[in-house]
């Protein structure tokens, strides 16, 4: 019986129990057997009933993660035994080929050992998800027992003299422990719960989170295993597959990892540091982080380090089966039955002996590479996790001393909100970025020192002279990263330079095609670029040498170390000793590589800690004591601020609450009910910061429920007194009282009104990003009659109206899309809307014409918050107002010039009162002219309406977008939507190499392909070189064993071609790196290139159906991308692939068997990359959409901090930023888990081809194909892959999203040009044309785009030379579109338009544009000087731009200007009104002698003075030009020559205005009427 349990060897029974039951190792071994076959007999029934009932169980979310105590280290036992049993049963084997027949009891129990273990473990995992433990007493006996049975067995072998020598023993001794351990583990567990022997069992529930549906992010929660492979979240990625991942399906955080738990950590251990003796000593932030995060780090660190240390088992391992393999070749084996080895009938090996077993080191190496990478993957995972807790914790501490911060610091410049902001965006991030890199800065070192010691012990001396080249070109490596960091600093310069001037160009396009300009704006634009891109070219440079140095380091100490080896030694070395340094060095590479990186991180940190420190420590404001005059406010206070937040601090002795409780009841100010106080000040002075008081002596007080003005010239103090009483001011002297309600009031009053909030208007308006009734509303509960009578009060209705979405728009960050009399207008709205006792206003009026100031005062004042017995407090300069008020506060410089009613100031102080009736005077005698500001607002209104006109068509384009891309596979089923989404667009990377150039494409796959060659080629020789030694003297087979062996003198030749090689792998290094930055640098120039030209010539229609943002995107975040990030992720995606191609290529090529093995590899692989790409690409797209709303809210809160304080929202504003970190955290959390996803699961495959390639190598040698030296290098090839797959995958992702970018710049680059050409030459054109201005429009018709309507329709004229002509009609009616039609801008599709004889259409736009003058109803000036405003080309002499701007009035003016002519114009003529904007306009016409002139609304956004003006300079100045007006207000052109009257795109009337005006039914005539 060949496979008997107990063997027959000859002469042995191996069944007499002759010496005793026990004294038979067969039978203590078949023992051992009884345990693991009980458990499986008991176990499998109940998991079996379990899995089938399974269905009706009610799923929980979470019904698992219910942890009974000791969940880990079961896990960690259980995985030990595992390898334990693995361990005995390779010993059984390998014993048992020593025997001369089968015994199965060596290696049988640790197979059904083996098995029980795994069962034992997945018992357990569904006993727990089942949350039964009463049923954990089978695996209680089974740990019994098998102690029991294990404890017999090594009992035995003591007796019988077996001991440590022996590797049996040592198995038996481990295996007795962990079952002691496990059996510990489910006594606690007993213990704990109670479930069992206790009268009363615990009773559990879940985590709190988990009882929570909305938390999705399950990886603190779920058993050891999950956690290690990430395997919770296979669902969330294979889904992604299937639909997009929303913010939804992420879920909340954990309550640990929330902002406010880690904030509350951080802020303990930081506060904690302020001890009694020193109250003022700065605590340090590093202290208080290591305090509040310092054990995960730890933790971090500890896997770290046992990675790395794991990692040198790869080494190692080649080392021994390299060469045991030239060993353990055919020697005939001698048989162990006699000797001292045989101990209870068996043999016995010694404990070295397993560990020269080739199978078994492939199998060790195996399981090292997954267990280090699964430690590696932690290390990463709890670092990155507690940076993100770290960065979380930071941004709520920053954001709550922002809103603690004294406003003096802010508005004197100690902190901008540049600082917060860097703070916000830059800081964290450092902080957050070095806690990842943390444990890389201990484990490094470490890792070196192993590294080199291990490379000594292989190589001696040489040894040392590698690592000292990877050590000594660390720093320059250093060198290199720091000079990367200030080169982009100065692109960064020159990028916002040269988007500044992109951005004004695409505001003012029209006007630059119309003057024929656009060339000469867009070589401004190239100029910059140029400057940018040698910016860029230093970075390519650098960043090629870091990529070149990082390549080149392991081949040049290879290089080094092994002609060392040679000179010493004068032979190469063995091939076991060559390849464990080779592979070595490969792991000694990445430390030193990432070292500098670190380094850079850690000094970065120093330097944000020290930021964070400066910021933590500045100024905050004034004790809360101010606003409570009685001890009420407290109880109000602590409902309002949850969260523990010190919203009101006293710091003031009872005693004065006391006195001034009691004042307003003992000082009777005057009998009547109206004494009533709402806020007084006494003898106060105020400041803002260094100590010089800026309002002094003040004494004042606001009476309850009336109207209180504030008034005085500007900068007299007026708003400073408001924020002083709102305790904004730092106080010198004095104090501010705030009266309590009257006590019958009380109770009610508090719940209606907001006791100690005051509503604030400020003078610079506030919005926030939100909807416009969020801003109104500002957190209360929305009232809609309330609402509504507050929106008509400050007439938002016609604006809101304007808006797409009425109300619900949002206002984009500052409210950018609105002008500054609506932004104001919605700010006061909020102030009304809030239900406040106490309303400021702080000149509401500013930015408001004089109808709207009116209505504002008489609705919302006067009467909706008069009604409302409210006291307002209100600062203006419009002293006609000052009738309406019940009190009068006169400022004078920081002080209190008067304070009184009207009545009491015009009986008492005569003089002020003529002062102010002058100043009366004189602004209606403004009224006057402001009557007809009326326009400015309906101006608003109309660019309002073109902005979101605009914006429309771009949300219609978008979605057509969007379509196109699903249309492109016709049918819309699931799999073709999967199928787009998984795809990798080549077109696009196609396109972006075609347009880096052709040769650079070939010389960078020529270069890359022919590196990997030659690397190959030189890991290959060495293979040759080390084995000629072997088979040389080793091995009989080898072909010259029949002479002498010629070692050294054969040696010699391989040098010289092992020093070529090596020099030719490092050059090719270079060549590659190169050309892969400079083929990125050539396609960005050109991609910018064509798309500046092609946007700058494109036709007018293309602006007005694309919205000004999208286009500057593709000019700022896409050029960015395709400068500065596809030319490095390109380089480490084929760097990477071609190393995981060349790899397999070598095993496959040394061992052909591995193919087979192959193939279900790349299947797994195929799926694992196609999943990953699509989730990663929407979880970084959900980081990239949380983070922007978290930045604007901090930038927000830090502009509004005196509107919040005042209103008191500060806990509102807190729990949104909170909201908002932990979305961020969250989509960055879940990005970086997905991540962790990926890189195990491709270790896990880069493992199994390590062991595949040894696996078929060891069995191929051992039937003697090759030499161990082709075995090391297959092995060491096999080791690279793992650290290389995940980078493929992850490279690809990258470059997914990254291609994006050179997707939409190519949709730009398919816009149609306008036709520059034209039929004629612009030589045949004449000099002077157009001489006499003679215009014949024939049967004219335009439209915009083919698609659309024809606005003219058949248009017929003839203007005589020097004719003025006037044009109008209502809106809509073709006016504008004709004065296009003289400039070729639209399209012209029947008829034609002679001027002078010349068919427009015929000519070169160039020539035509430059010859005629527009001016244009919005006035747009350049930033510049006021000369290249007026003459960019530089043709014209100052005495004729002198002479245009006397005509246009303005050359007194720009005389007084610093520097003339030269003066500074700042981005969009901000520096002057809009007035003297469009006179500029005018200068400009004048400056190119045209004869023909088109006015186009010119005079709409002009006073009447101003007009008035105009018209006369352009009768005089242009008496013998033909001028074509276009009219706003009909009155301009009844001095016309002849006037047209237009409607739908035909001509109405035609005649000279006195005969139209005869006409009483005429359209003109009654337009005239109206605009009387």
């Amino acid at each position: 019986m060949a496979l008997s349990f107990c063997g027959n060897d000859r002469g042995i029974n191996s069944y007499s129990v002759a010496g005793g039951m026990l004294n038979n190792g067969c039978f203590v071994d078949a023992l051992n057997l009884v345990p693991h076959v009980f458990l499986l007999f008991i176990t499998f029934p109940i998991l079996f009933i379990g899995w089938g009932s399974q269905s009706s169980k009610v799923q929980i979310h979470h019904n698992t993660w219910l942890h009974f105590p000791g969940h880990n280290m079961r896990w960690i036992l259980t995985f030990s035994l595992l390898f334990v049993h693995v361990c005995e049963f390779a010993e059984g084997i390998v014993s048992n080929k020593e025997m001369l027949t089968n015994h199965l009891h060596l290696f049988m129990p640790a197979f059904m050992g083996f098995v029980a273990a795994t069962t034992s473990v997945v018992y357990y995992h569904n006993i727990e998800t089942s949350n039964f433990p009463k049923l954990l007493l089978v695996l209680f006996i089974y740990w019994v027992l098998a102690f029991i049975t294990k404890s017999i067995k090594l009992w035995k072998f003591a007796e019988h003299k077996v001991g440590p020598q022996h590797l049996r023993f040592c198995i038996t001794a481990v295996l007795v422990v962990l079952y002691g351990l496990l059996m510990a583990v489910e006594i606690n567990v007993i213990r704990v719960r109670k479930y069992v022997f206790y009268a009363k069992p615990q009773k559990v529930k879940p985590p709190e989170d988990l009882q929570d549906l909305g938390v999705r992010f399950l990886q603190p929660f779920v058993n050891l295993l999950s956690k290690s492979t990430y395997w919770w979240m296979n669902s969330l990625i294979i889904g992604a597959h299937k639909r997009p991942i929303e913010l939804k399906k992420i879920g909340k955080l954990p309550i640990a990892m929330r902002a406010l738990t880690n904030y509350l950590r951080l802020k303990d251990a930081y506060e904690d540091q302020r001890t009694a003796e020193d109250p003022n000593r700065a605590p340090s932030i590093w202290r208080s982080m290591h305090r509040a995060f310092g054990r995960p780090i730890l933790l971090s660190s500890t896997f770290r380090y046992l990675a790395d240390l794991l990692g040198f088992a790869g080494p190692l391992c080649i080392l021994g089966i390299v060469k045991y393999m030239d060993t353990t070749d055919s020697s005939p084996r001698p048989q162990h039955m006699t000797g001292n080895a045989t101990h209870l009938g068996v043999y016995f090996m010694s404990s070295t002996e397993l560990l020269e077993n080739t199978s078994v080191l492939a199998v060790l190496l195996f399981l090292a590479l997954v267990l280090q990478r699964t430690f590696l993957q932690a290390s990463y995972y709890v670092a990155i996790e507690t940076g993100i807790n770290l960065r979380g914790a930071l941004l709520a501490m920053i954001y709550n001393k922002m809103l603690r911060l004294s406003t003096s610091n802010m508005s004197m410049g100690e902190m901008t909100l540049g600082q917060i902001n860097n703070l916000v965006a830059i800081e964290t991030n450092q902080l957050m970025w070095f806690l990842f890199l943390c444990p890389n800065l201990w484990a490094m070192p470490v890792q070196i020192v192993m590294g080199v010691i291990l490379l000594y012990y292989l190589l001696n001396v040489s040894a040392l002279v590698g690592a000292a080249v990877i050590v000594l070109l660390a720093p320059v490596q250093y060198l290199i990263a720091t000079k990367l960091a200030d080169t982009q600093k100065s692109s960064l310069e020159h990028s916002t330079d040269r988007l500044k001037k992109t951005s004004e160009i695409l505001k003012g396009i029209k006007l630059l095609k119309l003057y024929a300009w656009e060339n000469i704006f867009c070589d401004s634009v190239e100029e910059t670029r140029g400057k940018e891109l040698t910016s860029l070219k230093t970075f390519a440079l650098y960043t090629s040498m870091s990529i070149f140095m990082n390549a080149a380091i392991p081949i040049a100490a290879v290089l080094a170390t092994f002609v060392m080896h040679h000179f010493l030694n004068g032979k190469g070395p063995a091939p076991s000793e060559a390849f464990a340094a080779l592979a070595l060095f490969h792991i000694l590479v990445t430390p030193l590589f990432l070292l500098s990186t670190v380094v850079r991180f850690a000094v970065k940190a120093l330097v944000s800690v020290q930021k964070l420190g400066e910021f933590l420590q500045s100024d905050e404001i004034g004790d809360d004591s101010w606003r409570n005059g009685d001890m009420f406010v407290s109880m109000e206070a602590g409902k309002k601020t949850p969260g523990g937040t010190k919203a009101i601090n006293r710091k003031q002795p009872m005693r004065y609450q006391m006195d001034n409780y009691e004042q307003p009841t003992r000082r009777q100010m005057r009998p009547s009910e109206t004494e009533d106080v709402a806020v007084k000040v006494s003898n106060g002075s105020f400041t803002w910061g260094s100590n010089l008081s800026t309002l002094s002596d003040i004494n004042i007080r606001v009476p309850t429920g009336q109207l209180t003005m504030i008034v005085g010239q500007v900068g007299c103090g007026k708003s400073s007194l408001l924020l002083a009483m709102l305790g904004e001011m730092q106080t010198i002297d004095g104090r501010v009282h705030w009266s309590k309600l009257p006590d019958n009031e009380t109770l009610q009053g508090n719940i209606s009104k907001n006791r100690y909030s005051v509503a604030y208007a400020t003078q610079k308006s506030w919005l926030l990003n939100a909807t416009v009734e969020e801003n109104i509303t500002f957190g209360g509960p929305f009232n809609k009659q309330r609402y509504k009578t507050v929106i008509d009060a400050c007439s938002l209705q016609p604006d809101i109206d304007l808006l797409p979405f009425g109300d619900q728009t949002e206002i984009g960050e500052r409210g950018i899309n609105l002008s500054g009399g609506q932004r104001q207008r919605i700010c006061v709205a909020r102030a009304l809307y809030q239900n406040t006792n106490i309303v400021f206003l702080d000149d509401p009026f500013s930015a408001l014409d004089i109808h709207l100031s009116d209505h504002l005062m008489q609705e919302g004042i006067l009467k909706f918050l008069q009604d409302d017995k409210r006291t307002v407090v209100l600062v203006t300069h419009k002293l006609q107002y000052l009738i309406h008020a019940d009190w009068i506060i006169a400022m004078k410089d920081g002080s209190v010039l008067r304070e009184g009613t009207l009545k009491d100031i015009q009986t008492h102080d005569i003089e002020l009162y003529d002062h102010w009736k002058t100043l009366m005077n004189r602004q209606d005698h403004g009224l006057e002219k402001d009557v007809q500001q009326d326009s400015q607002t309906t101006l608003e209104r109309k660019t309002l309406r073109r902005a979101f006109y605009s914006r429309e068509a771009k949300n219609q384009m978008d979605d057509e977008d969007e379509e196109e891309e699903e249309e492109e596979e016709d049918d819309d089923n699931m799999s073709t939507t999967t199928n787009r989404r998984s795809k990798i667009p080549w077109r696009v990377c196609w396109c972006y190499m075609s347009s880096g150039g052709f040769f650079m494409v070939f010389l960078m796959v020529s270069s890359k392909l022919l590196k990997h060659a030659v690397i190959v080629a030189i890991d290959y020789w060495l293979a040759i070189w080390t084995s000629t030694k072997t088979s040389g003297v080793v091995d009989g087979r080898a072909a010259n064993a029949t002479g002498p062996p010629p070692a050294a003198e054969d040696d010699s030749h391989y040098l010289p071609v092992f020093i070529i090689l090596c020099a030719a792998g490092i050059t090719l290094c270079l060549i590659t790196s190169l050309t892969v930055e400079f083929l990125g640098l050539s396609a960005a120039t050109n991609l910018h290139h064509n798309l500046l030209n092609k946007i700058i010539h494109a036709p007018i229609r293309f602006f007005d159906i694309t919205p000004l943002g999208q286009i500057l995107n593709r000019f700022s975040a896409d050029t960015n991308i395709i400068d500065q990030h596809i030319p490095p992720t390109l380089e480490s995606l084929t760097r990477s692939t071609l190393l995981c191609l060349s790899a397999i290529g070598v095993i496959s090529s040394i061992t052909p068997f591995f193919l087979f093995t192959l193939v279900p590899l790349a299947v797994a692989f195929y799926f694992i990359q196609k999943y990953f790409r699509v989730a990663s690409k929407d979880l970084q797209d959900l980081d990239d959409s949380t983070q922007l709303p978290l930045l604007c809210h901090f930038s927000e809160t830090a502009e509004g901090l005196t509107t919040i304080r005042a209103f008191r929202h500060e806990a509102r504003f807190k729990q949104r930023m909170l909201e908002l970190t932990d979305t961020n955290n969250t989509a960055y959390l879940f990005l970086s888990a997905a991540n962790r996803w990926l890189e195990v699961r491709t270790d896990y495959l880069g493992a199994v081809i390590v062991l595949s390639a040894a696996g078929t190598s060891i069995w191929a040698t051992s039937y003697g194909f090759y030499s161990g030296g082709l075995v090391g290098l297959g092995l060491t090839y096999a080791l690279t892959v793992t650290n290389y797959l995940n980078w493929v995958v992850r490279n690809l992702a990258d470059l997914e999203v990254q291609m994006a970018a050179v997707k939409k710049v190519n949709s730009f680059l398919d816009t149609e040009s306008e036709n520059y050409e034209g039929t004629m030459d612009a030589s045949q054109v004449p000099e002077n044309w157009p001489q006499d201005g003679e215009i014949k429009i024939q049967d004219l018709s335009v439209r915009y785009d083919p698609v659309l309507k024809p606005v003219l329709k058949h248009v017929n004229m003839f203007i005589e030379p020097g004719q003025k002509v006037g044009i109008c009609g209502r809106t809509g009616s073709g006016k504008s579109s004709l004065s296009l039609a003289f400039f070729n801008m639209v399209d012209i599709y029947e008829g034609k338009i002679v001027i002078d004889g010349i068919d427009i259409c015929k000519l070169p736009l160039q020539t035509l544009r430059s010859r005629l003058s527009i001016i244009l109803q919005d006035p747009v000036l350049f930033s510049g000087s006021i000369r290249f405003n007026l003459d960019p080309e530089r043709t014209c002499t100052d005495d004729r731009l002198w002479e245009a701007l006397e005509i246009a009035q303005l050359k007194n003016m720009v005389k007084a200007l610093p520097g003339g002519l030269d003066a500074v114009v700042t981005e969009g003529g901000e520096n002057f009104s809009v007035g003297q904007r469009q006179l500029f306009c005018l200068a400009r016409a004048f400056v190119r002698k045209s004869s023909i002139l088109i006015m186009d609304e010119a005079t709409a956004s002009i006073d009447m003075a101003t007009e008035n003006i105009l018209q006369k300079v352009v009768m005089t100045a242009f008496a013998d030009r033909t001028v074509v007006t276009i009219a706003h207000r009909v009155h301009t052109i009844l001095t016309a020559d002849t006037v047209i009257v237009m409607k739908r795109g035909n001509i109405l009337e035609y005649d000279k205005p006195e005969t139209l005006l005869e006409q009483e039914d005429g359209v003109f005539a009654s337009f005239v009427r109206a605009d009387m």
